[in-house]
């Protein structure tokens, strides 16, 4: 069965949400998801490739024009093809919890920022402790700027996504902060 949900001007996270309950209420094994931005576009094939689909962006099927860009994307997602990841009701199921941590800053504490940006980097280094029981990194709010490219932070993310962590960033604060 396909379904088509239309994702347009919803803010994030509700694109994501839409098709996560169209997956689970639905029992669907393809849709296609319309959204008009790219942090909706990076969070839903983020969602659809963690639920093992295979996922191809296409511009062309839906062109909208906002303020002159071209900003129309369509998300398509295929059958799943591979065993599912573990979710985290798998770990609950096993008496095993998994832990998330939240980042809603680029600084750790308050008072000096530079002293507080350099917490935060550390902080960010002792993670990798955790081992496998660190399941899922998610950045909001001003915590989204340890996540861009020239953040001191992004090679110790990477070397924690490369370990099997998750990281999520939130998109609408991504577009705030117009990064």
């Amino acid at each position: 069965m396909t379904i088509k949900i239309d994702c347009r001007n919803i803010e994030c996270p509700g694109p994501v949400l839409k098709t996560k309950q169209a997956i689970e209420e639905q029992g669907v094994t393809n849709i296609q998801v319309i959204v008009d931005n790219d942090a909706a576009v990076e969070n839903v094939t983020r969602f659809l490739n963690y639920h093992e689909f295979e996922v191809s962006v296409d511009t062309d099927g839906l062109i909208s024009t906002v303020e002159g860009k071209s900003t129309g994307k369509v998300i398509k997602g295929g059958s799943p093809n591979k065993k599912k990841a573990d979710k985290p009701e798998d770990y609950q199921k096993q008496d095993y919890q998994k832990i998330m941590v939240m980042v809603g800053s680029s600084v750790l504490g308050s008072g000096d920022d530079e002293l507080g940006a350099k917490l935060m980097i550390n902080f960010l280094k002792t993670l990798k402790e955790m081992g496998n029981d660190l399941w899922r990194l998610v950045f909001v709010n001003n915590g989204v700027k340890l996540t861009i490219n020239d953040s001191k932070a992004l090679s110790i993310l990477k070397d924690l996504e490369n370990n099997d962590v998750h990281i999520m960033v939130c998109g609408a604060c991504l577009t705030h902060f117009d990064l």
